[in-house]
């Protein structure tokens, strides 16, 4: 059984949609629209009104700035759409810069595929001895042990065997991990799963992005590694 908690230093790179806007312009239409239809009756108003009592000015002027108003007001949503469309098109652009590449994300849920171990990255606020479970999408715990480990990222590795050596087949295993902090208490550990990005799915909104079967956002993505890298 490999077992390795050894912290290496991986290269790594800082990581770094298009909505409708039917209802905006339906509304466009219909003020429009009722902005000419109340010219219409204003300018039929005026021509037909008696001259010994004529309208009252301020009342129509004040209609006008109103229906002004709501015009500029929703020509300024018209132009706050396009840029959030903008926006959106940029950030699919970008996500799908990360197919191919190898993404670290914060997880405890990682494959094993019967052949290669399984790997998480353990984040240790301080020196401490680990107490590691991992578990099968049953639930049903299939290995753990207690390791040392020091403060800061280190690679848990697992290949697949329990502690009695049964080899267990290839699926989705869950990995808890805990320590003591300085007072002696029990507290989590945090950790992190990598794999290679293989699609990203544009239609939704934030793109998301499919490492090993599961769906992650660009803000949930830690680092990146290049392929190649070492």
């Amino acid at each position: 059984m490999a077992v390795d908690a050894t912290t290496t230093a991986p290269a790594t790179a800082t990581s770094a949609a298009t909505s409708s806007t039917n209802s905006t312009s339906s509304s466009n239409t219909t003020v429009a629209n009722n902005f000419q239809t109340f010219l219409t009756l204003l300018t039929t108003q005026l021509q037909n009104q008696n001259p010994l009592d004529p309208l009252d000015t301020n009342q129509f002027t004040a209609q006008l700035v109103q229906f002004a108003s709501v015009e500029q007001q929703l020509r300024q949503n018209d132009q706050l759409a396009t840029l959030v469309n903008l926006e959106r098109t940029a950030q699919s652009t970008a996500a799908l810069a990360y197919v191919g590449y190898t993404a670290v994300v914060d997880g405890s849920r990682a494959p094993y595929d019967g052949k290669n171990s399984a790997v998480w990255t353990l984040d240790a606020p301080n020196d401490t001895t680990a107490t590691v479970t991992i578990t099968n999408a049953a639930g049903q715990t299939v290995f753990s042990g207690n390791y040392p480990v020091q403060k800061g990222k280190a690679p848990f590795i697992w290949d697949g065997k329990g502690n009695d050596g049964t080899q267990y087949p290839a699926g989705y295993y869950t990995i808890n991990v805990s320590g003591k902090d300085s007072s002696g208490n029990n507290v989590g550990i945090p950790t992190e799963v990598q794999g290679v990005v293989d699609s990203v799915d544009l239609t939704a909104s934030p793109a998301l992005l499919t490492i090993g079967g599961q769906t992650y956002t660009t803000d949930q993505i830690k680092r990146v590694v290049r392929p190649g890298s070492s």
